[in-house]
């Protein structure tokens, strides 16, 4: 009898849980962003992954990379950007994970900070698709603005492209300096690759 009383407390428990909280974020004028559970205005709802056990096999179908390569040649094509580039941001950005979430807040595939992604009308940034067409469009944007510099662009992609304009050079970030290195060595063995 008593089990069956500890039992059924648990049951109702679980159903008077609370839901998880909504997750709101925004920007300041000193281009800090913030996360909060209060609505507002200028605030943008954060799509958060939902985490579910299923065999591997069957855990997604974008769990092989492959998967992502007709996107990819997609949006290589809309925004006139070499999709050996995407990969190689890709790969540097979440190593081809569509859930990945950064400590920052970045999401998705191409680590796409949520204001970023609403200016890129992407409205869920783990969609694939979404993802990765808003991450091109962005970087074809950078590279426009610095005049095809890939470097310059890349640091852009990565520290905000207020850390970038008016320079001739990276900037003194070590992170970013790492970052453009990385995706530049991706970039080199992706070229270097059999195309299928």
């Amino acid at each position: 009898m008593n089990l069956f009383i500890l039992t059924f407390i648990i049951f109702i428990a679980f159903i008077h849980a609370p839901q998880a909280a909504e997750l709101y974020t925004f920007t300041n004028e000193e281009c800090v962003t913030y996360y909060t559970n209060v609505p507002g205005k200028g605030r943008i709802k954060v799509l958060l992954p939902i985490k579910k056990t299923i065999p591997n096999s069957m855990s997604s179908p974008y769990s092989d990379t492959k998967a992502y390569e007709p996107i990819i040649k997609s949006a290589g094509q809309r925004f006139t950007i070499d999709p050996d580039l995407v990969r190689a941001v890709i790969k540097a950005e979440s190593n081809f994970n569509h859930r990945a979430v950064s400590p920052k807040g970045a999401l998705g595939l191409m680590q796409l900070m949520p204001f970023t992604a609403k200016e890129m009308s992407v409205a869920n940034p783990f969609n694939p698709e979404e993802n990765i067409h808003g991450g091109v469009r962005y970087l074809s944007e950078l590279l426009h603005l610095f005049n095809w510099n890939l470097p310059l662009a890349l640091a852009a992609y990565n520290a905000g492209p207020g850390r970038a304009v008016g320079r001739n050079e990276i900037p003194p970030i070590e992170e970013t300096r790492n970052y453009v290195k990385r995706v530049m060595m991706y970039y080199e063995d992706f070229k270097g690759r059999p195309k299928i």
